[in-house]
């Protein structure tokens, strides 16, 4: 029988290799015995007993042990013989497989990449499982993408948003049914590929998002399920909720946020993906059955475990990683979720903004112009969280808002032709929306170029369409451009000022005025046609008087063959009179001493800013 060493012990969980040897540590408090069995012992079962230690913990040193070796737990409880996978295992064959003695260590060297301010950010949203023009489910997802690195550069986005990558049952998935959460899903490249991944990206110039599931695990493949055999009411164990709190939508694994090594279990694991993995930030999907059962205001399904767990993470975050995001999936536009840590919120950086993707998407799916309503697309556009705008991420497509009964813009427009003239028209019409509105903007993975369908985690984008359809994606990295004001002329897309002056329901005409600080280059003036119909000679208000550079027109045909090219160019705008003025022709538009004559295409936006003086 080997020797077990237990002084000099190390502190951490799950397995961890030293110079001579590995360390493992594991919770099992109802746990009479447990062993370590693996390859470096060929799988015995008692030649490697673990020391029980206070509060459940239990620890062996085991000098056979290396990086590369599989194992698990072998678990006595009572007349129970349980074999588990490391709850904290790095790196796991399957879901149903062992655990791997991962090497923690990597070569990080030159990866300083720091996030881009709030409001200077771009997201696109990713899956990595389907990011590829493969089917090859044996291949490298992570270095599948890093090749496509080049077409997110040129389209001009500067952050992902990664679906999750915790180890999932079976070989394929969203990624929202983690089995190990802190195993990188071994289908995609394991540990190690996400590790070059990131720094890939990192390179690049492009921040990388996680997104993270802790409103539920599995619920199949999940050997926390009764982990060390104890359990109430036939329910999840040590790692869940016993009783009513365990329910979710996705079965009954609702962590048990009260109890402190779940608490800390899940705290451990948002900081291993900041720490181990360099990510610049998370996201927590549906928090809203993290801090309430029934998912609704209704006091009796309050968890305020889970709340001041939400809370615990944030201000851990904050401290040690101040330059890093979080972001919340809550879609109830409570702004608690984003409201200070000192303010008794729960200090969330952002969250998905449901009153800004329904409006939007309606706007744009309807067939009838008569039924936009642009009262609702104002209130879209100029919403904001405790002050602030970008506290809300804004999308017309994510994961959830095309699968489940719902589909791609383009489908939902016309099913039957999906790459036609209106699809092509109101989609990008809604992303300009997107690009152009104060938040943070977030596009889904293959938008860009008109990707219709619903959303299925076997099928890879069709990137031929990114040929097909190259001016719109011509489009999308234009207004990207703009967005981020990359030519100095259109700063007031990065500032939080909105001011929506012209609203005409029956030509389904909006225009809105952003600024940082106002002034030439920073003034923008957005217009929106909602219409079929071109208008042309179309009065409107400006800021100032002077020449109104066109920054975009979207109806340009370079961006599709399709488009009518309606003929618009820079305004020299003229300033007004007063409101005395006998002269009705010289009085202000729409609150504005100066205006212009604008021509503008059906379905279409039209950007314009001023030069500096000195251009």
């Amino acid at each position: 029988m080997s020797t077990i060493v237990t002084e000099n012990v190390v502190s951490g969980m799950g397995s961890m290799p030293r110079a001579d040897g590995v360390a493992f540590r594991l919770w099992a408090p109802h746990a009479d015995a447990v062993y370590v069995t693996g390859t470096f012992n060929h799988w015995a079962s008692e030649t490697h007993p673990m020391v029980k230690e206070k509060s459940g913990y239990w620890y062996a040193d085991i000098h056979e042990a290396r990086i590369g070796h599989e194992y698990r737990y072998r678990i006595v409880s009572g007349d129970k013989q349980l074999l588990r996978i490391d709850p904290y295992a790095r790196q796991v064959t399957c879901s149903v497989g062992n655990a791997v003695i991962h090497d923690p260590h990597f070569d990080w060297a030159g990866d300083n990449f720091r996030l881009p301010p709030m409001n200077e950010m771009v997201i696109y949203e990713m899956h990595l499982g389907t990011f590829h023009d493969q089917e090859d489910g044996k291949s490298d997802k992570f270095a599948e993408v890093v090749q496509k690195l080049d077409h997110l550069q040129r389209l001009g986005v500067n952050v992902i948003e990664v679906m999750p990558l915790a180890q999932f049952a079976g070989h394929s998935s969203w990624g929202y049914n983690p089995s190990c959460v802190f195993a990188v899903e071994s289908n995609y490249g394991g540990p190690d590929g996400f590790k070059r991944f990131v720094k890939a990206v990192h390179q690049a110039g492009i921040g990388v998002v996680l997104d993270v599931v802790y409103n539920h695990f599995g619920p199949s493949d999940l050997d926390l399920w009764q982990f060390d055999g104890w359990s109430e009411n036939g329910q999840g164990g040590i790692y869940f909720y016993n009783d009513w709190r365990a329910t979710t939508p996705w079965g009954m694994t609702r962590p048990d946020y009260g109890r402190n090594e779940v608490r800390q279990f899940i705290r451990d694991n948002v900081l291993m993906w900041l720490e181990e993995y360099h990510v610049d930030g998370l996201r927590l999907d549906m928090t809203l059955f993290m801090h309430n059962v029934r998912a609704s205001s209704d006091a009796g399904g309050e968890l305020p475990d889970g709340w001041s767990l939400i809370q615990w993470i944030n201000r851990e975050v904050q401290q040690r990683y101040p330059q890093r995001i979080m972001i919340a999936e809550d879609l109830q536009d409570n702004e608690r979720i984003t409201k200070s840590l000192d303010q008794g919120g729960a200090g969330f950086t952002a969250q998905w903004a449901a009153r800004f993707v329904h409006p939007i998407r309606a706007a744009v799916i309807t067939p009838d112009d008569a039924q936009r309503s642009l009262d609702n697309v104002r209130h879209a556009i100029e919403g904001q969280y405790n002050g602030n705008p970008f506290q809300r991420v804004i999308y017309s497509e994510s994961h959830d808002e095309i699968a489940n009964g719902k589909a791609r813009v383009a489908s939902e427009i016309n099913p039957q032709n999906p790459e036609c003239w209106a699809a092509q028209k109101r989609t990008t019409l809604a992303a300009a929306l997107v690009l152009t509105s104060p938040g943070i903007p977030m596009l889904f993975q293959g938008q860009e170029f008109l990707e219709d369908g619903w959303f299925q985690d076997t099928v890879p984008l069709d990137w031929q369409k990114s040929k097909d359809f190259s001016g719109l994606l011509r489009m999308y990295g234009d207004l990207i451009q703009l967005r981020l004001n990359r030519s100095g002329t259109t700063r007031g897309l990065t500032g939080s000022g909105i001011h929506t002056f012209h609203q005409n329901q029956a030509d389904c005409v909006l225009a809105y005025h952003r600024w940082h600080q106002g002034g030439p280059g920073d003034d923008v003036v957005v217009v929106v046609n909602l219409s079929h119909r071109a208008h042309e000679n179309y009065e409107l208000g400006f800021p100032s008087p002077g020449i109104w550079r066109l920054r975009l027109n979207s109806d340009w045909n370079g961006y599709s063959h399709a488009f009518s090219n309606q003929a618009c160019s820079d305004i020299n705008t003229e300033a007004k009179g007063n409101d005395q003025s006998p002269d009705r022709s010289n009085s202000p538009r729409d609150g504005f001493l100066a205006s212009g004559l604008i021509n503008i295409g059906p379905y279409s936006v039209l950007v314009f800013s001023q030069n500096k003086p000195e251009e």
